[in-house]
């Protein structure tokens, strides 16, 4: 079941196109990287998605849907950068978590924080920056979602919490759910994904099954992304 399909898509900031006529379509029970160099576009077709963002033409459908209220309650977002509140105690973000996702499943998330020892009473200005990473994985990913959007959500993390992240992901989405991962960091992302979908200078370069575009190129995605994106 196709659970993102983008007709024709474009975005433009004045003179600037940050997508540009793109047509996709990405399925459920899959886990994607959106890959490309910085500017390629990747955290504005999240944006789209998640409707923090309009289309400038073309069209987008989650669900069949245009992104939307109603498509909110389908998607389950981690910007790429700190977005919870730093004062606020890992308890009240439990609560509040309750309170606006009626899938919000906290008994899971309890288990995830618990097994690393974080303490529900501390607040988040406490934590490192990779525990942090960490907290705000757990809640993304403890919504019983339909799509999971992660935008660099390995970016500036040791390597250690990397491991994490990515266990946290695969262990925890919903089998029948999509995950789209952006990320430029592909060696580290690569053996968790079932597809890639390359983004150069706003438009879909290549959009592949991740094993069959390994064995076709001989190399890892990895390095023929680095063979894509040379200078």
């Amino acid at each position: 079941m196709n659970l993102i399909v983008c007709k024709d898509l474009s975005k433009t900031y004045g003179k600037t196109t940050a997508l540009d006529h793109i047509t996709l379509s990405l399925e459920s029970g899959r886990i994607v990287g959106l890959v490309g160099p910085n500017g390629s576009g990747k955290t504005t077709l999240i944006k789209l998605i998640e409707h923090l963002l309009v289309p400038s033409s073309g069209e987008i459908l989650v669900e069949g849907m245009a992104p939307g209220k109603d498509t909110k309650r389908l998607v389950s977002y981690l910007p790429d950068r700190d977005f919870l509140p730093e004062d606020m105690k890992l308890e009240t973000l439990l609560d509040m978590y309750v309170d606006f996702f009626d899938d919000f499943n906290r008994a899971k998330a309890e288990e995830m924080i618990k097994s690393l020892g974080i303490q529900k009473s501390q607040r988040l200005k406490k934590m490192s920056k990779g525990t942090r990473e960490k907290v705000q994985l757990i809640l993304t990913m403890s919504r019983d979602a339909h799509i999971y959007l992660l935008d660099e959500p390995i970016a500036g993390v040791d390597p250690a919490t990397r491991d994490y992240i990515l266990n946290t992901i695969v262990g925890n989405y919903n089998e029948n759910a999509l995950v789209l991962i952006s990320t430029h960091l592909i060696a580290d992302v690569e053996k968790v994904l079932d597809e890639v979908v390359f983004l150069k200078e706003g438009q879909v370069y290549l959009h592949r099954n991740a094993d069959d575009l390994r064995t076709e190129k001989g190399m890892s995605i990895d390095s023929y992304f680095r063979e894509v994106f040379k200078c």
